[in-house]
């Protein structure tokens, strides 16, 4: 009998396997499994950045209208059930340990095929179908894509409607140098005869969803064009805008900060009208403005502090960066801005670096225990900002920041999401302690 952790432990020994794109070993195991993946509503979410703050306007919104919504998502920010939810909840130890129990065998197995192991996002993927179709039905799921699409294990399922955020320069060791590259990878989610929605605003990798749309006989629509997105006011907390389509014209606020956050959430509502126009399901504009204001995704311009200026951002592609420049520029101008920063070193950490130091005072760099992480005089050397430093223990490096932190100042602690997901267990309690004080 396995317990929760060793089950754990395993799913996390299929890491020694890679990446392996493809999708005939997750056919075979759901063969194996009954084809769950079969027996369930979805909508299916890829793009380079986007995807997890879209699905969680999604299921606010759902939730609201008296939905059960299950979601599957990557990478977890706090704890590795946050990937298989339903409602918010992340899937319980015990039934975790089942799920396991259920695909071990069947995964061993398939070691002597032809095809070999499925790999460790693979059995995830599975999981995730066997949870919603046989253990917990719901109404519906919202999928999102691990890395690109076509080959993603993800892409095994029909959904009502396909998602494309956005497209950028991330993952190029598997996606392609080129955008219409990736695009290209990205617009392998787009099925037969079912509608895409669009958030990509490049003219190149737009063409290729496009083309891609055109020969699956998908009808498409694109963000800009057959929808669009205002801000109308830059809330203290939040967000208020306009969003226009042909079905509607209405105001509507968010409490995630950011104008890429805005486009997000117009396509979110943008999906629902098609679910409710096309899908049959009960929304209504009363239900999705309230959605739209509780949701809240951990990591994304995450206020950490009631007191003082804390943010937390998993910035960690050259778009990402873009966005938060974007922010800065827009809430902090007259504010004096720290940024503490750890990055992966596969990612393009010079143009990353190079936007921020453009609209920061003065920028730390440091490093975490991880595979592939920069080290610290990697990130410094990348660097040419007057103002930077080293930081080889971050952990003392805010312990002695956060009490001298000035009243125009701004600290922002952004960078890999794994590193963000160790930052925050520690600081907030340091912060309740100076609260407290």
């Amino acid at each position: 009998m396995l317990n929760y952790e060793s089950a754990v432990d395993w799913i996390h020994s299929r890491l020694r396997l890679g990446i392996k794109p493809g999708l005939m070993r997750m056919n075979l195991l759901l063969d194996e499994l009954g084809n769950p993946h079969r027996k369930q509503k979805t909508v299916h979410i890829g793009g380079t950045n986007g995807k997890g703050s879209t699905v969680t306007y999604l299921r606010n919104v759902l939730q609201e209208a008296g939905y059960t919504v299950g979601t599957f998502t990557s990478p977890y920010f706090e704890r590795f059930n946050e990937r298989i939810s339903i409602n918010g909840h992340p899937v319980s130890d015990d039934d975790l340990t089942r799920l396991v129990e259920k695909i071990k065998p069947i995964a061993e197995n398939m070691e002597q095929s032809e095809w070999g192991a499925p790999s460790e996002f693979e059995i995830i993927t599975a999981m995730s179908f066997y949870y919603f179709a046989e253990m917990k039905p719901v109404d519906l799921v919202l999928y999102e894509v691990g890395l690109g699409g076509r080959l993603d294990s993800t892409n095994v399922i029909t959904p009502m409607i396909s998602v494309i955020t956005s497209i950028g320069m991330d993952h190029m060791q598997f996606l392609g140098n080129r955008i219409e590259d990736i695009a290209y990878e990205k617009a392998g989610i787009i099925k037969q005869h079912v509608p895409v929605i669009s958030g990509v605003n490049q003219p190149e990798a737009s063409k290729v969803i496009e083309e891609k749309a055109l020969e699956m006989g998908s009808e498409l629509f694109q963000f800009g064009e057959d929808f669009s997105a205002e801000r109308t006011v830059l809330l203290e907390k939040g967000e208020m805008f306009e969003y226009r389509s042909p079905f509607q014209h209405d105001t509507y606020e968010l409490s995630m900060i950011g104008t890429h956050q805005i486009n997000n959430a117009a396509i979110a509502i943008k999906t629902l009208e098609l679910l409710e126009k096309s899908n049959g399901l009960k929304v209504g504009t009363v239900n999705t403005k309230a959605g739209l204001k509780k949701a809240a995704w951990p990591g994304r311009m995450e206020a950490l502090s009631s007191t003082r200026d804390i943010y937390i951002d998993g910035a960690h592609n050259p778009e990402g960066v873009a966005a938060l420049v974007k922010t800065i520029k827009e809430r902090f101008l007259h504010k004096r801005v720290t940024v503490l920063f750890s990055a992966l070193h596969d990612k393009e950490l010079k143009p990353m670096i190079h936007d921020l130091e453009e609209v920061v005072d003065s920028i730390g760099f440091t490093t975490f225990d991880f595979p592939r992480v920069a080290s610290v005089k990697e990130l410094y050397e990348a660097s040419s900002h007057p103002y930077k430093a080293e930081v080889d223990d971050w952990k003392e490096y805010l312990m002695n920041k956060v009490p001298v932190m000035l009243d125009d100042e701004v600290l922002l602690i952004t960078g890999s999401l794994y590193f963000l997901s160790e930052v925050k267990p520690y600081l907030l309690p340091l912060l309740e302690n100076y609260r407290k004080k």
